[in-house]
Parts: C-alpha cells; structure tokens; sequence
C-alpha cells in the first residue's frame, strides 16, 4: 500500500486510510511503534512491553557491541 508523506504543522505525518487502520485494528490516537528490521521500517501496534525489551536490547547492543561482533564471528 503506497502512503504519502505530508505536512502537518511544523512537522510530517503520513496519513493511514481507513482500511489500513481496520486491518491494524487501530483508532485515532492510538500509538504505533516502528521497528527498524533488514528488510526495512516495520510499523507495529504499540506495546509496552515489546518496547521495553527493545530498549533493554539497544542497550546492550550498544553497550557490549565488541562482545557481539567477536560472536558474530
């Protein structure tokens, strides 16, 4: 499904049409997440704690990340 940035105020939005939010499940006002993943951008419905494990494992990407090249390896 192709979607188009736009301009809202100051800053960009891209617009979801209804069908989208129906397959998602989604309403106004609902939070998404987005997932940077090999294959691209992955929009996914906002869970708390998805997100909190995702910080935990940035963390320690960051963190350990000669530990994780030399596994890697």
């Amino acid at each position: 499904m192709k979607l188009k940035i736009t301009a809202i105020g100051n800053s960009a939005g891209v617009i979801l049409p209804k069908e989208l939010l129906a397959r998602l499940r989604l309403e106004k006002g609902d939070e998404l997440l987005a997932l940077e993943t090999p294959d691209g951008i992955k929009l996914t419905v906002y869970d708390p704690e998805l997100a909190a494990q995702m910080e935990v494992a940035e963390r320690v990407m960051r963190e350990d990340r000669a530990v994780l090249r030399k596994l890697a390896q």
